[in-house]
């Protein structure tokens, strides 16, 4: 898919002929800086949602936190609930542009992507630690291990496939979303698409949407690659 999309994408940049205003829209200089942005956001949203999901997810599945669960899946729940769009809104209300940090609404469009992102890493994790076998881990113990060295050796190394698989989903929906961080002025690619829908130019509106796309498809390959190597051996 990505070899036929990115062919198609080089047949339509190569023998196209583009209207000044098209040629605008499409020039390299800005087609390159709203990728570093959309990379950039995606990039430090998925390492906050990584940052607070993961801890969070291990430390409610130890049985006296377990009561924790459900308002913090609720907390997590809120973020798929709520729409990207108004979640953004919500977000700008909030924190403002944010041009303190990172510049424009870059500080905003990672706090809401981040929110946005968290479900499937926290539900990942705490699926991935519980189904570890209780037997393994008591025989851990029983082996002398205390529960952290319990954890650290048996529970993670065990659910981290699960919990890479988590991880993977977050960043393809975070990159998907970053299309949108346009609307309240982080850039990105979005920024494409939106002009070649306002000036009714179809070419710049596939030339946006094929370059989110292809970078959706390429970091979920690497991120396949990071589950593949970065699983135990033997699991």
């Amino acid at each position: 898919v990505f070899v036929i999309l990115a062919s198609t994408l080089a047949a339509v940049w190569i023998y196209s002929d583009f209207d000044p205003t098209t040629e605008r829209i499409l020039a390299t200089d800005s087609l390159l800086r709203q990728a570093r942005q959309h990379i950039w956001i995606t990039f430090w949203s998925t390492i906050a949602v990584v940052g607070i999901a993961i801890p969070a997810g291990i430390v409610i599945t130890r049985p006296r936190f377990k009561r924790l669960g459900t308002p913090v899946l609720t907390v997590a729940n809120s973020g798929q609930a709520v729409p990207a769009y108004g979640l953004l809104v919500l977000f700008l209300a909030w924190l403002g542009l944010g041009a303190e940090l990172w510049g424009g609404g870059t500080t905003t469009a990672v706090a809401a992507l981040t929110l946005y992102g968290l479900l499937p890493v926290l539900r990942n994790t705490m699926v991935g630690i519980e189904q570890v076998d209780r037997s393994v881990i008591e025989a851990g113990r029983g082996m002398g291990m205390s529960k952290r060295q319990a954890l650290l050796r048996i529970e993670l190394p065990l659910a981290v496939s699960v919990i890479l698989a988590g991880v993977r989903t977050a960043l393809v929906i975070n990159v998907g979303t970053a299309a949108l961080v346009f609307l309240i002025g982080a850039g990105g690619l979005g920024e494409t698409i939106n002009s070649g829908l306002k000036l009714q130019r179809n070419t710049a509106i596939f030339v946006g949407a094929s370059l989110v796309a292809l970078l959706a498809l390429l970091i979920d390959w690497i991120a396949a690659l990071a589950e593949r190597y970065l699983r135990p051996k033997g699991i």
